[in-house]
């Protein structure tokens, strides 16, 4: 197995080559740099899916910032970060195409080493991986990794002994990257072609410039909308009701007089459907 396969080609001159179109340039950098990377990410994650998965996306979005990425002092290295930070976002433990294992290498001692690796820290297990496996220099690592050199120094010395523990064999930093780099290359992996990554490119770049355009269009609707509907004028808020002092108690009515019980029991004494309850009695 060769022991670089973790690290790329020499990547293309960040300046832009004579004669070579943005097309052509972007398509040299992925031929250097996608297959190294996809089995960098699969050290990284585990998953042979979620690996292509990283590279493809951190490639879509270098195609979308070409003009950035091109004049990159090391394009292959912007390229490398976008794909390690994607492949190590926590939320791929909600999707539910990576909530099951994938199969483990075939090799017991490739399912060991991947089993100590996932078993480290994400922070721990980049750092490793970028500087026994790919070969960056303790600041490269640092930088590439955003923490400060002693800090990579000591999660780099922490992984080394963690995976010493278990894997003696595995204490000498020179043979730690060749086995990395077996590992790595025993798994067939295989990168998309730079057509597809380009076209996947442009057709999310679309995707968003037109949710962008409905949010905006939805949030002018929404103002107008507001602006049409809201008052124009303060209104004072009404107070709260409070309890009227002074006010005399309710009195009960008194005993009735005595022309007022004779006309009660007259009242009752006349007959209920009578004409005399219609037409006035002449006098």
């Amino acid at each position: 197995m060769p022991v670089a396969a973790l690290a790329a080609e020499p990547a293309p001159a960040a300046e832009p080559v004579e004669g070579l179109t943005p097309t052509q340039a972007f398509d040299a950098l992925y031929a250097f740099c996608a297959p190294a990377l996809v089995r960098q990410t699969y050290l990284l994650t585990g998953r042979r899916e979620l690996a292509r998965e990283a590279v493809e996306q951190a490639f879509q979005l270098a195609w979308q910032r070409w003009p950035e990425v091109a004049v990159d002092r090391d394009p292959a290295g912007w390229v490398r970060a976008r794909a390690h930070e994607h492949a190590l976002s926590p939320w791929h433990r909600f999707r539910p195409r990576y909530r099951h294992p994938e199969p483990p290498p075939a090799d017991a001692s490739a399912r060991t080493l991947l089993s100590t690796l996932q078993a480290l820290p994400a922070p721990y297990r980049r750092t490793v991986l970028l500087y026994d496996g790919v070969g960056l220099d303790l600041p490269e690592t640092a930088a590439e990794t955003e923490a400060s050199t002693p800090a990579a120094a000591g999660r780099l010395t922490h992984a080394r002994e963690r995976i010493a523990a278990r894997l003696p064999d595995l204490a000498d930093p020179r043979v730690l990257h060749q086995r990395l780099a077996e590992t790595a290359s025993a798994e067939r992996l295989r990168a998309a072609k730079p057509p597809s990554v380009r076209n996947g490119s442009e057709r999310r770049a679309r995707f968003w410039t037109r949710a962008a355009i409905a949010f905006t269009v939805a949030l002018i609707g929404t103002t107008t909308l507001t602006l049409r509907t809201a008052p124009t004028h303060y209104e004072p808020p009404v107070a709260p009701g409070v309890e009227v002092q002074g006010v005399p108690a309710r009195v009960a009515p008194g005993p009735l007089s005595g022309a007022e019980v004779e006309l009660r029991t007259k009242l009752r004494g006349e007959t209920a459907h009578g004409p005399e309850r219609l037409v006035p009695r002449a006098e």
